[in-house]
């Protein structure tokens, strides 16, 4: 039987810790579980079952493996450290069999976005971000139709957007939307990015190093690499739809509690073909997944084993080929998540009706 394996890691030490060690994660704190996971080695999870292709019938199973480190220990650590425990993470893949390898959340943005990881270990790896990215922006289109936002008229800001997710997802919303702001630090790289995207854009293109321009947005699809939440309340306009793609999150909680009329969607949550089991809460419902980890699996149904999405050069081509593949054995975009939540009829109206009184 094929397999895959998927790397995850701690994002919210507490509670992700506590998922699978109760008992560490009631007694350390925060700062003591960053310590510690220093020296810890690579952590079975378990054992995935149930997932059965659409197309074919065919079926395959998979681990979750943990690499101990939190984003923020990663930052802290030098490169060459968390590439070794990334890669000791990987062997342990190996030695469980599985034919290909998923980098989760952080574990895929790290140094060069997977490329020493690949080369290091014996079995393909991918970072899943060719269908995250496809999951965004379908994400979005579909959050603006609920919310009777028209993308043809809409601006859309682009958070991250000369990052290796947000510079693909710009690509397509250029193609579909009135006006594109592409928002991130480096000028220079922006205004590389705006050049080559306004040739034959549909849209207007527009750049900013400044978050306040995000009240000129009515959608905002936002994929950074912080490690902190960097999307304030007060730079909203009322009725818009933020989609964070990131992992940690972009947006805080507190966001979506001080806003009542902006809807906050998770980007990249899809259903799984079969009567997948994941043996382990990670946050979903039942037979959901996150876009990184459908790509995984739906490369390991097609039986392409090869480095599929490393480095931060990613090809829309690809991109698109995996939608295809993923949809051919049966992966749908779910219904929408914020904070771990699902997002309700009455949630969504609720919210529209707030905004219309706001803007009244």
């Amino acid at each position: 039987m094929d397999s895959f394996a998927f790397i995850i890691h701690p994002i919210d030490p507490k509670r992700d810790v506590s998922r699978k060690f109760p008992l560490l994660g009631k007694i350390l704190s925060e700062k003591q579980i960053d310590f510690f996971s220093t020296f810890f080695p690579p952590v079975y999870i378990s054992e995935i079952e149930g997932i059965v292709s659409e197309a074919t019938g065919k079926e395959i199973k998979g681990w979750f493996l943990a690499c101990p480190y939190t984003p923020r220990r990663m930052m802290q650590l030098p490169e060459r450290v968390v590439y070794r425990k990334i890669i000791e993470t990987g062997r342990a893949a190996e030695k469980l069999g599985a034919d290909i390898l998923g980098l989760g959340a952080f574990t895929s943005v790290v140094g060069d976005a997977g490329i020493t990881i690949a080369e290091a270990l014996d079995i393909p790896v991918t970072t899943g971000d060719s269908y995250t990215v496809m999951m965004a922006v379908q994400a979005v289109r579909e959050a603006a139709r609920t919310m009777d936002i028209k993308m043809d008229e809409a601006t859309i800001a682009v958070v991250g957007a000369t990052g290796a997710i947000g510079r693909v997802c710009a690509e397509l919303l250029v193609e579909e939307a009135a006006r594109v702001i592409l928002i991130a630090r480096d000028e220079k790289k922006l205004d590389e990015l705006q050049n080559r995207l306004k040739v034959g854009a549909r849209s207007e293109v527009a750049t900013s190093v400044k978050m306040d321009v995000l009240k000129e947005a009515q959608l905002i699809l936002t994929v950074t690499s912080a490690i902190h939440d960097v999307i304030q309340p007060e730079v909203l306009q009322a009725g818009s739809v933020v989609c964070d793609v990131a992992r940690p999150r972009d947006v805080s909680a507190m966001v979506a509690a001080a806003r009542d009329d902006i809807l906050v969607i998770d980007g990249g949550m899809v259903d799984v073909p079969g009567r997948a089991d994941f043996h382990f809460n990670f946050g979903f419902p039942e037979g959901k997944a996150y876009a990184c980890m459908a790509e995984t699996i739906a490369l390991a149904l097609e039986g392409r084993f090869e480095d599929y999405t490393v480095g931060r050069n990613i090809a829309l081509s690809r991109a698109r080929e995996i939608a295809a593949i993923a949809e051919k054995h049966g992966f749908r975009m779910s219904g929408f998540r914020s904070f771990e939540r699902e997002v309700t009829e009455e949630q969504i109206e609720t919210v529209r009706r707030n905004a219309r009184r706001k803007r009244a």
